[in-house]
């Protein structure tokens, strides 16, 4: 069971951060939350290196990151032993990169999705167990 995420954004993914997060703890899920908290202008890295960080060195069990494309902190966050991250756009990806990835990190496109498809992804991302098997000899080779 999924006791603890952590959470990060830029600018362009702070308009998602609190709902995710209020999403989150309603699902009695305890929240890393590592910014940014405001729509001010700042670099995404500076975010998606903690999450990462938090997900590599077992504070949290997975991570989500969100700016505007979803594409910097998902390198950003990748960039981390063990962690990988998925950029989502769909339900169907958020379902198909915890099954066949094991992704542990959950990247959003902020300024291309709607607030609640981001929420629908998170449900799905955190519900969606690992089918192991043959993707799990995949994921060994990354």
């Amino acid at each position: 069971m999924i006791q603890t995420i952590a959470i990060g954004c830029d600018h362009a993914g702070f308009i998602y951060k609190d709902a995710i997060a209020a999403r989150l703890k309603e699902r009695g899920i305890q929240v890393l939350n590592f910014g940014a908290d405001s729509a001010e202008s700042v670099d995404y890295p500076d975010f998606a290196h903690p999450v990462a960080d938090a997900v590599e060195h077992g504070k949290a069990q997975m991570g989500i990151v969100l700016c505007g494309t979803g594409n910097g902190v998902a390198m950003t966050a990748n960039k981390h032993q063990g962690i990988r991250a998925a950029l989502c756009w769909t339900e169907e990806v958020a379902r198909l990169v915890r099954q066949h990835n094991d992704a542990n990190v959950l990247a959003i496109p902020a300024r291309f999705v709607s607030e609640a498809l981001a929420l629908a992804m998170v449900d799905i991302f955190l519900d969606t167990p690992f089918e192991g098997g043959r993707h799990e000899r995949r994921v060994r080779k990354i």
